[in-house]
């Protein structure tokens, strides 16, 4: 017999329909029932591509005798992070108050029926292990607890709620931007950084992809070979390492070893949205094969496999598959060599370093560059075009092989913030590297959002099926601002710019705090919970506050729109103090304040339809994070006054920077002049 959580949109609330314990999904049903009956809450935070979360599922959720003592004694909750990021960040928050532990995930905490934790962890096994207490036994003395110690109890909620308010930012009055936090943030990935390996910090490595956009839009604007350094060298290490799906495309959450080689083998598309960016970058930057290799390998994964009928993107791949962690991914040289021809195996086993020792569990090979692919020709006196050939030939009979595996199960919610991620990166890479297919994908992601999420003025945070609900928070109307930007230089469509402006509005109307500045996370008018956050730092995906600050910026530039501007600088004068003490984990609103102290260049290339394809092509070759290219063709109604330039026989472009436009350029020649070479514009 199925429970609550049957009726649910999310995947992983799904996989626990079926269990003995009677969960309720977080509403008003079991927050009413536990204030009715005072009892404690049992909250339990996860999601569908978390593998610990499947082990404590599996040994305690599943478990008849472990479900009696949740269903006698304790309201039960069960959350999936990835539909109400609100509530995760509140009780990770709280976590780490009540604990002084890192959280994660499953995230266990035991709530008063005022939504208060008490007391909390992360998983728990049902035996005790490990120096972890058996769940049963941890729930009876939770169960004592509250029973006999609602004073203390009390006390300690008082001061938790107290501490929550400590995590706000507050205005400081008078504030003078300057460039010494970028240069501090710079200072500071510089400590961390892996000289060898690439990346920052030690094993668990994770991507940082904000950080490496940072670091690249500094390099460019202070000639600075470093920071440049930095971000190539690190996105070389991971598309060379097994953090990288060699055969299908496409990353992996994190490496568990300092290089790269082994991943936690979830495959999420929020980090593979803002990756997928940056290795258009670094292709335009350096043009190696490696990375352009790795910008069709992420796209063509996605298309492939991520990407709904309906034109939105699913959300992850699991770690597991028949309850194995990497099973579908790794290999033996056996089944490899068993598979391709001797020629081939004598490429790949080399290139692969199947003909060393194992890398996965002592018995499995996990896929990385091993050696430089002309070095393995050169030994073997071939030329390197055939070793190619015999490598790519190696390459699609080890993915067919390998798709006839039983498969990692796939979460295929829709997540507004998360596609909007990878519309960013989908249109970024199509425009750039001239593939219109993307850019057709991520237009079916935008077009499914806008006609299914978009009711009523408000977007949705998720979808499934034919169920669209869930309030939107700050990340869904801020990614999806920035993306539909990016989407706008790659083709324009009209709809897209007042879907944008659409998008502003309500944020400015829904999320801002008017008198402080910046955005929190939940609108004005969403359930009231036990805090509000109001993010600045970048974690796993870029803060809200940053990429909100940064797209209204951006869009404010765009249109000479004065009250998105207004509302940017607002939010940095908020966390400027904080950026100026310790910049570090702040990369999107140093974006935002490259971006401040000097206004990209907005260049409008208006021609009749069909004359600017070379133009675009000349101005993609340059790596400019500093320039918004608008391309209108043809007859277009509606435009906005700034954008309305006149439509002459011939293509012309616009330069404006700040408050001030140039005259037309009508000769490409000049137009890379002035936008590339530091010839002085006449504004």
């Amino acid at each position: 017999m199925t429970n609550r959580l049957a009726q649910e949109t999310s995947p992983y609330l799904q996989q626990h329909a079926d269990n003995p314990v009677d969960w309720y999904p977080w509403g008003e049903e079991a927050l009413r029932l536990a204030r009715e009956q005072n009892k404690p809450i049992l909250l339990s935070i996860g999601y569908s591509a978390c593998h610990w979360c499947h082990v404590m599922a599996h040994e305690s959720f599943e478990d008849a005798e472990v479900a009696a003592v949740m269903n006698e004694h304790f309201i039960n909750i069960k959350v999936d992070r990835e539909e109400r990021p609100d509530l995760d960040q509140i009780y990770q928050t709280a976590h780490y108050m009540l604990t002084q532990r890192n959280g994660g995930w499953p995230l266990t905490l035991f709530l008063t029926p005022d939504q208060t934790p008490f007391v909390g962890g992360t998983y728990f096994p049902k035996q005790a292990r490990h120096n972890l207490p058996g769940f049963i036994s941890l729930m009876q003395q939770v169960v004592n607890i509250y029973s006999t110690r609602q004073q203390d109890i009390a006390a300690q909620n008082a001061s938790l709620l107290q501490a929550f308010d400590t995590t706000l930012p507050s205005a400081q009055g008078q504030v003078s931007f300057s460039t010494a936090p970028m240069v501090a943030a710079c200072g500071d990935l510089q400590k961390s950084f892996d000289s060898v390996y690439g990346g920052f910090g030690k094993a668990p490595k994770f991507p940082h992809p904000t950080d490496m956009e940072f670091l690249l839009r500094h390099a460019a604007r202070n000639s600075d070979t470093s920071a440049q350094h930095m971000a190539l060298h690190t996105l070389r290490k991971m598309a060379e390492g097994g953090i990288y799906d060699q055969l299908g495309g496409g990353f992996c959450r994190y490496s568990v070893d300092d290089h790269w080689a082994i991943p936690h083998f979830e495959k999420m598309l929020y980090d593979n949205g803002p990756l997928l960016t940056l290795y258009t970058d670094a292709c335009v930057l350096t043009d190696e094969t490696l990375f352009k290799r790795t910008v069709h390998g992420i796209a063509d994964w996605v298309i492939r496999e991520m990407q709904a009928p309906q034109g939105g993107y699913y959300s992850s791949l699991d770690a597991d598959s028949e309850h194995e962690e990497g099973k579908f991914y790794v290999w033996t040289p056996q089944q490899v060599s068993s598979l391709l021809s001797v020629e081939e195996y004598a490429i790949a086993a080399p290139y692969y370093g199947l003909d060393q020792p194992p890398n996965f569990e002592r018995k499995h090979w996990n896929l990385v560059v091993s050696q430089p692919l002309d070095s393995i020709a050169s030994a073997l006196d071939m030329p390197l075009i055939q070793a190619e050939q015999l490598l790519a030939s190696a390459q699609q009979k080890l993915l067919a092989a390998r798709a006839s595996r039983i498969r990692p199960g796939r979460d295929e919610k829709i997540l507004v913030s998360w596609n909007a991620l990878m519309i960013k990166g989908m249109a970024h890479a199509g425009r750039i590297l001239n593939q219109p297919d993307w850019i057709a994908s991520a237009q079916q992601a935008v077009d499914f959002i806008h006609s299914k999420m978009w009711q009523n003025g408000r977007l949705l945070a998720t979808a499934k099926d034919d169920k669209v609900h869930l309030n939107a928070y700050l990340d869904d109307y801020a990614f999806l601002l920035d993306a539909l930007l990016e989407l706008l230089q790659a083709e324009f469509r009209l709809s897209d710019l007042e879907f944008a402006r659409e998008l502003a509005d309500t944020l400015l109307a829904q999320f801002e705090d008017q008198q402080s500045g910046g955005f929190y996370f939940t609108s004005h008018d969403h359930e009231q919970l036990i805090h509000r956050p109001k993010p600045g730092h970048d974690n796993a995906m870029p803060s809200g506050n940053g990429i909100a600050a940064f797209a209204l910026q951006r869009l404010g530039y765009l249109l000479g729109e004065v009250n998105y501007l207004d509302a940017a600088e607002r939010t940095l004068k908020l966390y400027y103090p904080a950026l100026a003490r310790h910049p570090g984990g702040f990369s999107s609103l140093l974006m935002t304040l490259q971006e401040h102290l000097l206004p990209p260049q907005i260049i409008i290339l208006r021609s009749p339809s069909g004359l600017s394809e070379d133009w675009r092509h000349q101005l993609y070759q340059h790596y400019a994070p500093d320039k918004f290219i608008l391309t209108l063709e043809g007859e277009i109604d509606g435009l906005p006054a700034a954008l309305a330039k006149p439509l002459l026989p011939h293509i012309s472009a616009w330069i404006c920077q700040g408050t001030q436009c140039s005259p037309p350029v009508n000769n490409i020649g000049e137009l890379l002049e002035l936008c590339f070479n530091n010839q002085q514009l006449d504004l």
